[in-house]
């Protein structure tokens, strides 16, 4: 893996590029927690690279690939518990994931409404429709940057 860190306005900007030769993380981010990742089909990796992102404010991952992942689901299901069960995750991890959002941002992501007669529920605001965007728009524009070199790389990769 490669890790670029670049500073941003409140926090650490980190570009996880994959299918490139591993490289432990520098030393900086070592401390931080690992999110669990789920692997990717191999016939997608086995030749490929794909620009990952995780947003930091403090200590607090407040945007990566998983919550991004997160925020689409419930975008989609309008409930934390469905979006958590295609993940394969527990309800409790998703909503600690949610809430992390939310504190770390100036807006909240997603509102959630308690259960009850009609059961409960939860929506993104528009502010967490814009950071998905925003974040599908710097992946996109990562991949497109790396290209050229991509391209020159893949002739060093066995077949």
């Amino acid at each position: 893996m490669i890790w670029l860190d670049l500073p941003i306005k409140s926090g650490i900007l980190t570009s996880q590029l994959r299918g490139i030769e591993s490289i432990p993380p520098p030393a900086t981010t070592s401390n931080l927690p690992a999110l669990p990742m789920r692997k990717k089909a191999k016939s997608i990796r086995a030749r490929s690279v794909q620009p990952r992102f995780r947003i930091f404010r403090g200590g607090d991952i407040a945007l990566g690939p998983g919550k991004v992942e997160l925020l689409a689901l419930i975008g989609q299901t309008g409930s934390i518990n469905q979006a958590a069960r295609r993940m394969d995750m527990s309800y409790m991890r998703a909503w600690s994931l949610v809430q992390t959002m939310n504190r770390c941002f100036k807006k909240p992501l997603v509102l959630v409404s308690r259960g009850g007669e009609g059961g409960g529920g939860a929506k993104l605001t528009e502010s967490g429709r814009r950071m998905l965007a925003l974040y599908r728009q710097m992946e996109a524009k990562a991949a497109k940057a790396t290209r050229v070199t991509w391209n020159k790389m893949q002739s060093y990769l066995k077949s």
